[in-house]
């Protein structure tokens, strides 16, 4: 079943093939037509207008692409000139809302020179829907947003179908960066997908380190008094996290009594994978649901 989202429509009775969207700052963005030109300066927007079959209409990417079909792109950053975008001539620049907020010059001169610019981003899972529709309205690919929506959600049914044979359900502490042993919250991205998985979050207590974040405090003292309830031990490896191996984790004093970690039950998940608001996160639920459970995913 679809995750619930706002929809994100064309304007009604224009007859001129106006689009219109309210973005994630609650800013109205007109087009008058699908975008054709499109500059997207955040990986993960990059990603999904890919999937969506966008490759030709994007002229300009982040500095931080992993795509193989955005690398070979003009690279630009919204921490520099705004003038190398100016000349670019894009008729729409996506951005996350945080892009504005810290540097609001660069957007201001992209305004005023009339590119519009979109700032998307889903906090939470269940916004994936309505931001990937978005993004569809604003380049004209509504049919294959749909389709890669419904394998999107099939995929994250068959899984659901597969976890719902599973007895119990396993205890994971998940490890968002070994800075104090920092977590993640219950209902960020990766903590929607560990649920999806069939995990059961021991630090679901963890507290946010600030408002709508998804990393929380809990410390090893919290950590270690529920050493021998924990059944996996998960570690996200990237950015907040780099060089994390299960060795570095095996070797941490007193790590010898998580009953995970005893019996060998550490992985560790790529962070991009299961933080970053693409298509592939079904793909994450589904990865991180058979190292969870291999006997109810066996020959399937």
């Amino acid at each position: 079943m679809p995750l619930s989202a706002a929809p994100a429509n064309r304007v009604a009775g224009t007859g001129d093939g106006t689009i219109r969207i309210t973005d994630d700052l609650n800013q109205t963005i007109v087009l008058k037509a699908p975008a054709k030109r499109i500059i997207s300066l955040y990986s993960a927007h990059t990603e999904n207008l890919l999937a969506l079959g966008l490759e030709a209409e994007i002229i300009g990417v982040s500095t931080t692409e992993t795509e193989p079909a955005a690398k070979n792109k003009p690279a630009f950053d919204y921490r520099a000139d705004p003038e190398k975008v100016l000349a670019a001539q894009p008729d729409l620049v996506v951005i996350r809302p945080f892009v504005k907020q810290s540097n609001p010059d660069f957007v201001k001169t992209l305004e005023q020179a009339n590119i519009k610019v979109v700032c998307l981003y889903p906090e939470k899972f269940e916004e994936f829907d309505s931001y990937i529709q978005k993004l569809a309205v604003l380049t004209g690919r509504e049919q294959q947003a749909a389709d890669k929506l419904a394998a999107f959600h099939n995929k994250l049914k068959t899984v659901a179908e597969h976890i719902a044979k599973v007895q119990a359900k396993k205890r994971v502490y998940f490890e968002a960066t070994a800075t104090e042993y920092r977590t993640i919250t219950v209902d960020s991205m990766p903590g929607t997908v560990l649920k999806l998985a069939g995990g059961s979050n021991i630090a679901a207590d963890a507290q946010p380190l600030k408002a709508a974040s998804s990393i929380a405090a809990y410390g090893s003292e919290r950590l270690l008094m529920k050493a021998e309830d924990i059944d996996v031990f998960l570690a996200q490896r990237g950015p907040m996290n780099p060089g994390i191996t299960p060795d570095i984790i095996r070797q941490r004093p007193g790590f010898d009594k998580i009953k995970a970690v005893r019996e060998g039950k550490i992985y560790i998940v790529d962070e991009k994978q299961v933080s970053s608001p693409t298509f592939r996160l079904a793909d994450s639920v589904e990865q991180l649901a058979k190292m969870l459970y291999p006997e109810v995913f066996a020959g399937s």
